[in-house]
């Protein structure tokens, strides 16, 4: 072939030297003989120009001889392949249909009047595509979304993470390790110390701590130290915040002083009153090395979207200057907030796949209504059983909360409420029922979403299905909280908590969003992906026994990988580019070591990320 005057386009797309054209219609020269015809070509001095698109040099095909490709899509639901063409899935389906339909689409790019297709031995002029075997215990899913979580707070947390602590005085001991190990604060007393993670729950006596238990460890005693509690709807501070406090409120709307029998307080600050404690200002520079540990985390376990639930307008900043001038390592779904008492709808920058591959997104806001369960700060329409001087806290007066939803919501912003508690959960949906009235708004072009649903009623079951309101849940904090819920709730009460199974079938669309609440919780998905489909702790056991915690309430392997795809891409209105594996949409995909569809409920956990893909790069691991 090498006598052929047959060779590449220069760089203007023309031939070198003059040509001729080749007919259009490609059926007639596959029953020609194109060889033949370059041959006499050739013989009159003409040159047939052979134009390669470079478009396709780059394409690459991700196969599993198993089918164990999920596509979460109900129309193919497992193909063989799916091929990559720049950032988006091109096709998917069988290996050799797709190799033949890749073909196709390469030859017809070709700029030419014509084309030839070669017969073998001459056919390795043609292109192909670059084929990937996964091994065969392997599976692809697409990229997994975290539906709701806390990016800078999981990298703060692990600065000082306190979850494992198991007493009062292993929090100390753990403090004391930090300490030393921190030459910069051990020298320097006026230095804040600040950690996360401890839970009384899990504590002898289940009491909460006193601002005195630091004082019994000399190398703490006189420090700033300011504590979060695991849920952070509570937080632990020193002797020396509470000097530096004076003089406190004796009361805080929607927040609570714990205080001795003598009115002193002890140091630990619930929800609104935690506003209370003064923090070291936003540094760039803490936030990016926050964000660089999240983000290596989140990707090596899968993630390729996290919807952020509290963003404030410095992180917002933050996250808009780091995408325009890099491309940001995973897509961030945020969900502004601003603390004031007065309309900050206008503040917050709408950003709609803004930036260097457009990953960061803004169309959302964040609200508050109660505090949390174990806490006692979460707001029930009856005192807690296991302690009947409470019904928990409501943060907002529910009339405020109303005209600051509706105020958003006229605005334009998706408004997504944080919601523990049944009163707190009737409150919001008495009020997006009374905006349905309103015939100017549309609950499925705003697409309003109540982050946690965790304790409702039956008959606000109902209406979550009627109302259309998206309900985004956290598996696992089902399985963190059933060792005490039903203490906490009485035996009528748990039958509308952490009813995962009945939210599902009470939405119209079918849609129920999964997320983890990282870093009250573990970042790894498969985490959420377990505790939902077992309703079992990760030692496999649950007060119910083995077969689980109520569970009639389990989602189906299917539905939980849904609720963590296309469920949550639904409820970040980007359906159509991302959340299942179809022709078109975003080549965000995973690769585990194992098929958590298929496996045993024991092995779901022991289950790798080799790869993590987003746009059709690898991010993690190798293909």
């Amino acid at each position: 072939m090498s006598s052929l005057p047959v060779k590449p386009a220069s760089a203007s797309g023309q031939s070198t030297s003059s040509s001729i054209n080749l007919p259009q219609n490609r059926s007639w020269w596959a029953r020609s003989r194109p060889l033949a015809l370059l041959v006499a070509l050739a013989a009159t001095g003409a040159t047939v120009t052979w134009l390669k698109p470079e478009t396709h040099s780059l394409d690459y095909a991700v196969c599993s001889a198993n089918r164990t490709i999920y596509t979460v899509d109900s129309d193919l639901p497992n193909v063989q392949c799916i091929v990559v063409h720049d950032t988006l899935i091109s096709d998917a389906g069988d290996l050799e249909d797709i190799t033949l339909r890749w073909r196709e689409r390469w030859w017809s790019e070709i700029p030419l009047a014509g084309v030839v297709h070669l017969p073998w031995p001459f056919n390795f002029l043609e292109p192909s595509l670059r084929v990937i075997n996964i091994q065969p215990d392997s599976i692809v899913v697409p990229g997994l979304t975290d539906a709701h979580a806390h990016m800078l707070h999981y990298g703060f947390k692990m600065n000082l993470n306190l979850e494992d602590c198991v007493s009062v005085d292993d929090v100390l001991s753990h403090l004391k390790a930090y300490v030393i190990s921190h030459p910069d604060i051990l020298g320097d007393p006026t230095r804040w110390i600040e950690g996360m993670g401890w839970d009384q729950n899990k504590w002898p006596g289940a009491q909460y701590p006193h601002a005195d238990d630091f004082d019994r460890e000399p190398l703490l005693r006189g420090r700033r130290i300011s504590l979060a509690r695991i849920d952070v709807h509570a937080s632990w501070v020193s002797n020396r915040v509470l000097q530096l406090m004076a003089p406190l409120p004796e009361d805080i709307d929607g927040g609570l002083i714990v205080r001795d029998d003598h009115g002193k307080p002890t140091g630990i600050f619930v929800d609104n009153a935690m506003d209370l404690i003064p923090s070291q200002p936003f540094s760039e520079g803490r936030a990016m090395e926050y964000f660089t540990r999240a983000t290596s985390d989140a990707l090596a376990v899968g993630l390729t979207s996290v919807h952020d639930a509290f963003s404030v307008l410095e992180e917002i900043q933050f996250y808009k200057k780091l995408s325009e001038t890099q491309k940001l390592p995973l897509r961030l779904y945020l969900m502004g907030n601003v603390n004031s008492d007065d309309y900050w709808g206008r503040q917050i920058p709408r950003l709609i796949q803004h930036g260097f591959g457009g990953r960061l997104t803004v169309r959302s806001v964040k609200l508050f209504t109660d505090g949390a369960l174990g806490s006692f700060g979460a707001a029930l329409l009856e005192p807690y059983s296991d302690n009947p001087s409470t019904s928990g806290i409501m943060r907002v007066r529910p009339e405020a909360l109303a005209k600051l939803v509706r105020e958003l919501s006229t605005d334009g912003w998706q408004v997504n409420i944080h919601c523990i508690g049944d009163r707190a959960n009737h409150v919001v949906l008495d009020i997006y029922e009374d905006m349905l009235a309103n015939a100017s708004f549309s609950i499925g072009a705003l697409r309003p979403r109540i982050e946690h649903a965790q304790i409702l009623t039956q008959d606000d079951i109902k209406r979550t299905g009627k109302l259309g309101v998206i309900l985004s849940v956290q598996p696992t904090h089902a399985t963190s909280d059933m060792w005490y819920a039903e203490d906490r709730l009485g035996p009528k009460r748990i039958q509308g908590a952490y009813a995962y199974r009945t939210l599902l079938n009470a939405s119209p669309t079918g849609v129920l969003p999964l997320g983890s609440d990282f870093p009250v919780e573990g970042i790894n998905p498969l985490l959420g992906f377990y505790a939902a489909v077992s309703r079992l702790s990760v030692k496999g056991d649950s007060p119910h026994g083995p077969g689980g915690w109520y569970p009639s309430e389990r989602l189906t392997r299917a539905e939980a990988l849904k609720g963590m795809t296309l469920d949550t891409a639904y409820a970040s209105f980007s359906e159509d580019i991302l959340g299942s594996l179809s022709i078109g949409k975003k080549a965000d995909f995973v690769v585990l070591d194992r098929d958590i569809m298929t496996v045993s409920m024991e092995d779901i956990l022991g289950a790798k990320v080799t790869a993590t893909v987003i746009d059709g790069e690898v991010e993690y691991g190798n293909l």
